[in-house]
């Protein structure tokens, strides 16, 4: 008998969540909305497109970032990724906010996202929402440039660069940190 009332409370709340959310997800797929409150991090992902997008939604960089949050808790690199972008870039009512945008590059850095991998090189070259640092910068880059892709080459030329403003000391100390994140991360497509 409780298990059929937690169930019953359990559908009431979704449907009267649904419901109150339905104005404002009216041109939202509801198989999508079902699927992203029941915790799908790739519908969540999908619902922040669309408020991005302004995508059968009226356009809300503030409801964008709330579904991308919540994939970006689970640790999902497409949620991070695209709450970084909007930290990034702010505007339309959505304060830009470049120590959070690079704590979600870290987090999908670490998790071996190659793009992510370069950005936080840059940011960390310029000293944008982190310390600059060049060899952070040069950690970061060399991970990136790594991994054969369209950017690999622009990953490259900007680790040289970078590489001319650190010691020879530090740089063997990044060498040691690179290979051993990629040992502990092994890649399929890693160009090494």
């Amino acid at each position: 008998m409780r298990t059929r009332w937690k169930q019953f409370a359990f559908a009431a709340t979704l449907a009267v969540a649904m419901v109150a959310a339905h104005g404002q997800t009216a041109g939202i797929d509801p198989a999508l909305l079902v699927r992203a409150y029941r915790g799908d991090a790739t519908a969540q992902v999908q619902i922040g497109d669309c408020y991005t997008a302004g995508k059968g939604v009226t356009q809300d960089l503030i409801e964008a970032a709330k579904w991308y949050k919540k994939a970006a808790d689970t640790g999902n690199i497409s949620g991070e990724i695209h709450l970084a972008a909007l930290y990034r870039d702010g505007g339309k009512g959505f304060l830009r906010d470049m120590e959070q945008a690079a704590a979600l590059y870290c987090k999908a850095a670490e998790q071996g996202d190659v793009d992510a991998q370069g950005t936080l090189g840059v940011l960390y070259s310029i000293g944008q929402g982190v310390p600059q640092s060049y060899v952070e910068a040069y950690y970061w880059l060399d991970l990136a440039a790594a991994v054969r892709g369209p950017r690999q080459e622009q990953y490259s030329a900007n680790r040289q660069l970078i590489g001319t403003h650190i010691t020879t000391d530090e740089l063997a100390q990044v060498k040691e940190r690179v290979a051993a994140w990629l040992a502990a991360h092994p890649r399929p497509n890693d160009a090494r």
